[in-house]
């Protein structure tokens, strides 16, 4: 998909109902954990991430320009999430948007220039009961490929996906495993050389929902 299409889409997207609970459900382990009972809603953390859309020639600079987005690989350093691909993101400060927070997670996790970000809407909330998370993913473009440096002891791996590998009909796969002693079916994107599962893979279901124009 190129990229003036893909924001192009984006935008029109986001002026209409989200998809929300409908598209993570594709992309949702089985069994999907929930808060455990008596769980107060006000001890959940907020969390903000971004999803960069942004262009990559394929070949060459005067190739035509293909729709990608930023993922990070975490460092096998941070606890639960260690080694899981995500989105640049983490916890909202007091005082801080869900949008300021996303840019400037991003800035701290991967050298990206907030303003280079022109931020096109939010998607659907998503709860993480085994972290105690609510993530609010943020929609960004760049209208150009950012030049980005991870940050040590944060990011092992950047990652420039390209839209059309995610949205090949084979790029989805189930893998068990096992988490806390349950054994969970995990929908998957298998593209370069990495795997993209559960919170991660719920948002981008969402994303691409949009992109392919299905609403609530």
């Amino acid at each position: 998909m190129l990229f003036d299409e893909a924001v192009r889409r984006l935008q029109s997207a986001f002026t209409r109902e989200l998809p929300g609970a409908t598209a993570h459900a594709q992309l949702a382990p089985i069994p999907r954990r929930q808060w455990p009972a008596g769980f107060d809603p006000n001890d959940i953390r907020h969390a903000a991430g971004l999803l960069l859309v942004f262009p990559r020639a394929p070949h060459n600079a005067t190739a035509v320009a293909d729709a990608h987005i930023l993922l990070t690989v975490r460092a096998d350093t941070l606890g639960r999430h260690s080694g899981q691909v995500s989105l640049p993101g983490g916890v909202v400060d007091a005082g801080e948007t869900f949008e300021q927070a996303a840019l400037r997670e991003a800035h701290e996790e991967v050298g990206l220039t907030p303003d280079r970000v022109r931020v096109l809407g939010a998607l659907t909330p998503l709860d993480i009961p085994v972290s105690g998370f609510r993530l609010h993913p943020i929609v960004g473009a760049s209208d150009s490929a950012p030049e980005l440096t991870p940050a040590d002891g944060e990011v092992a791996r950047i990652l420039e996906i390209d839209i059309e590998a995610l949205r090949a009909p084979d790029s989805i796969v189930h893998t068990a495993r096992e988490r806390d002693g349950v054994t969970l079916t995990t929908p998957g994107f298998h593209v370069q050389d990495v795997e993209i599962w559960g919170a991660t893979a719920m948002v981008i279901a969402e994303f691409l929902s949009l992109l392919a124009g299905r609403h609530a």
